[in-house]
């Protein structure tokens, strides 16, 4: 069992390595829909949606999956990034990484590492560039959301096309299939002297 720093952060590098951050998901992908997609590659052990903090709920959300070995966190990489990923029978634009110790809120403290917080007085050198940094986080932050909006919108009109042509295509095979009912194929064939092959 881990005891000392160092070993409590190389078992949660371990953890890390075996984990697949997923960016884009809808908020409609439950804990269960992911697991089934997931388990297709392997054993999942744990999964953690990451709350989009700086937008609506109703934008995409990053999500780390755990899988049991790094093999399969692998495969789960390789195979998003050549495949759409679907959910709910619709492709969504997502993107599968390795994770960084960064995205686990829990992560324990790295060995060696000692964080100095001060307060930057007006008159510092260092103010001047902090409001510009804190600027330039708010103008960064505004672009995603901007762009994260307009890929929302984009997807939007790809599920209600393909709905459209899911249901243009269902109204077709029922037509079809009330025309070889009522014999109407059978009946045509014979006016046309076409060999007609019986419907099962």
């Amino acid at each position: 069992m881990a005891n000392t720093e160092e070993e409590i952060y190389e078992v949660f590098l371990e953890k890390v390595r075996r984990t697949v951050y997923i960016d884009e998901l809808t908020p409609h992908a439950s804990k269960a829909v992911l697991e089934s997609a997931f388990n297709q590659f392997g054993t999942v052990k744990d999964v953690r949606f990451l709350p989009n903090y700086l937008g609506p709920k109703e934008l995409p959300m990053g999500v780390l999956v755990e899988m049991e070995t790094e093999d399969m966190a692998k495969a789960v990489i390789d195979t998003v990034s050549q495949l759409p990923f679907m959910v709910a029978g619709m492709p969504r634009p997502v993107r599968a990484i390795a994770a960084k110790p960064e995205l686990f809120h829990d992560r324990p403290k790295k060995p060696g590492r000692r964080i100095h917080c001060r307060w930057i007085d007006p008159n510092d050198p260092d103010f001047e560039k902090a409001k510009k940094g804190k600027r330039l986080a708010w103008k960064h932050t505004a672009e995603a959301l901007f762009v994260t909006k307009s890929q929302l919108e984009d997807a939007k009109k790809l599920a209600e096309k393909q709905s459209e042509t899911k249901t243009t295509h269902h109204k077709k095979f029922e037509m079809m299939d009330e025309i070889i009912q009522n014999g109407a194929a059978q009946k045509l064939a014979s006016r046309y002297n076409m060999r007609s092959f019986p419907y099962r």
